[in-house]
């Protein structure tokens, strides 16, 4: 699953973040690297972009670089 597929108020942990080049390297100084939290917020009206939470601060991307990050959600077991 990439993180374009998440819900609202939904969590998962980023497993890969995928993209060549430019994207790649400001997509990991921005934090989002494997194994962080990270939750979306909010999506725009028209779908573009998706607002999130990570590493406690807000962060707004496009949709289509959020196709470029794997996340896998955490399901609790009770």
């Amino acid at each position: 699953m990439t993180l374009n597929d998440l819900e609202i108020g939904k969590e998962a942990v980023i497993t890969a973040v995928n993209g060549e080049g430019a994207l790649r390297l400001r997509l990991l100084d921005m934090g989002i690297i494997p194994g962080t939290k990270i939750k979306v917020i909010k999506i725009a009206p028209l779908g573009d972009p998706i607002e999130i939470t990570l590493r406690g601060y807000e962060l707004t991307i496009r949709r289509e670089h959020a196709k470029e990050i794997d996340v896998e959600s955490e399901v609790k077991a009770k």
